[in-house]
């Protein structure tokens, strides 16, 4: 499974601390099924509406970026906040995935997919051969 998806670039402008002291790479679990491939990635502190997520030339590009102004105004002088986190990460897809059929969910920091197998690629049960 690990020759399948392949990182083919990775970009973070978050601490490092946010992945697993990796910078440039948020924490990613991948699971096979026999129907479908599980993909989970940690990403705190985002919207739904933060994240970009495309399919080209059979790789699965994720990006996001959130930008937040801070603004205290007092009595003489005005402080702002300014902070911007982003990152991007490309997954090099299996032949063996329906690129139609991919479904993406993000709940509680956590970026989920499904991406299902086509047909000829799900594993069939063992069949036994009868003696003549």
């Amino acid at each position: 499974m690990d020759n399948f998806f392949e990182n083919r670039w990775t970009k973070n402008m978050l601490p490092e601390s946010f992945w697993n002291g990796k910078a440039a790479e948020p924490a990613l679990n991948i699971k096979e099924n026999d129907d479908n491939f599980e993909i989970e990635l940690a990403a705190p502190g985002f919207a739904k509406k933060d994240f970009e997520i495309t399919i080209d030339d059979g790789c699965l590009n994720i990006s996001a970026e959130k930008e937040q102004l801070d603004e205290n105004n007092e009595e003489n002088f005005t402080t702002r906040e300014f902070s911007c986190s982003s990152f991007q990460r490309s997954l090099q897809l299996p032949e063996s995935i329906k690129d139609e059929d991919i479904k993406a969910k993000y709940n509680d920091g956590i970026l989920s997919f499904k991406l299902a197998k086509k047909e000829e690629s799900k594993k069939l049960p063992p069949k036994k051969i009868e003696i003549a």
